[in-house]
């Protein structure tokens, strides 16, 4: 094989029909990385409530707080957006943990304002500090009528959380194993598997899930983002992809950041699964 030809040569060549700037990083475990940008910095949506769960479950590690606490949801959490608390009343009360899986697996951003309340954002900070990721910030709480930014970070930084979650050293091997199980259960992933041949998915057509993915997406009108594990047969990657500057920004599935998202992540699934658990030889 030519080895001028690389996989990053192909990601590279077929990105450049793209109306933006999506920069990624990836890791295949076995010393094969494939970074564009990685040091970048973008907004990061709703990307960032995986450093607030990775809070949660640090400091909860350190008897600071619990993952059983009860946490009440109060007026002056509420915000629009994502999630299923806004059709809810104020009042209801959630165990953290069950706060914190809200926040994850279906983005929502009331349950995200209460981990903030919660936590604190200086601990946040702090925690996203101690844990390596020196280029990301949580700015404040979610409320869209008082700020434009709500977090900043690099595809290195927010790659580097799930190749730690995933080699169970970012906290401790229990508390990475239970994030990494909230991850599993993310209902917005479609970027990482939307090219995805169906039958890896489907668990009643194949004697096991093929592939299963741990993630976390984001969105806003000035970026399209997602990253996370993806667990195949033979083995574990990482792939974190951060989009900006495309001229189009409304939501919708078949945006074109979406859109080229899902043929990257489709070329390396098929390069990984082809090399039997690599991007190279």
């Amino acid at each position: 094989m030519d080895a001028r030809l690389t996989l990053e040569k192909r990601i590279e060549a077929e990105l450049k029909s793209y109306d933006g700037t999506m920069c990624l990083y990836a890791d295949d475990f076995h010393g094969n990385i494939i970074s564009i940008g990685a040091d970048e910095k973008f907004e990061t949506a709703s990307t960032v409530k995986l450093y607030i769960l990775a809070t949660l479950f640090d400091e909860a590690e350190k008897g600071n707080k619990s993952l059983e606490e009860l946490l009440t949801y109060r007026q002056e959490h509420v915000v629009d957006g994502s999630g299923v608390l806004c059709a809810l009343e104020p009042g209801v009360v959630l165990r953290a943990k069950d706060v914190a899986t809200l926040m994850i697996i279906v983005s929502d951003n009331i349950a995200t304002n209460i981990m903030i309340d919660y936590l604190g954002l200086d601990t946040i900070n702090a925690c996203i500090q101690r844990l390596g990721c020196r280029d990301t910030v949580l700015h404040n709480p979610i409320h869209f009528d008082r700020y434009e930014k709500l977090g900043t970070t690099t595809p290195r930084d927010y790659a580097g959380m799930y190749t730690r979650l995933a080699a169970g050293t970012l906290i401790s091997p229990k508390a990475d194993a239970g994030m990494v199980e909230i991850l599993k259960k993310q209902h917005y992933n479609s970027m990482i598997t939307k090219d995805f041949p169906p039958v890896y998915m489907d668990s009643d057509n194949t004697d096991d899930i093929l592939v299963q993915v741990a993630s976390k997406s984001g969105s806003m009108d000035a970026c399209r983002n997602d990253g996370g594990i993806i667990y195949t047969p033979y083995g574990p990657y990482v792939l974190v992809m951060l989009n900006k500057n495309f001229s189009d920004a409304m939501y919708y599935p078949a945006h074109p950041a979406t859109m080229f998202g899902a043929k990257v992540s489709r070329m390396l699934l098929d390069q990984f699964l082809a090399l039997e658990g690599r991007f190279q030889l």
